[in-house]
């Protein structure tokens, strides 16, 4: 699929630059710039939840509470 965005001059070279100097392209820099932008909101909102979660059951295991909860001890 190919995709395509307006980018004013300074904003192309600053791209372009940056691209440069981590030896990819502007396609892969933009491709792997968007996925981490959604694998953060992604991350960020699996914490909200388990926050959301601890707090209406704040209980906690021990090391050792965990590893035979999972059945590694």
């Amino acid at each position: 699929m190919a995709i395509s965005i307006r980018l004013n001059e300074m904003e192309t070279e600053l791209i372009k630059s940056y691209a440069e100097a981590h030896g990819i392209s502007v396609s892969e820099l933009i491709r792997q710039s968007v996925l981490e932008k959604i694998e953060d909101e992604i991350d960020l909102r699996l914490y909200q939840e388990a926050k959301e979660d601890f707090e209406r059951n704040p209980k906690t295991y021990t090391l050792d509470e965990a590893e035979k909860e999972l059945g590694l001890k």
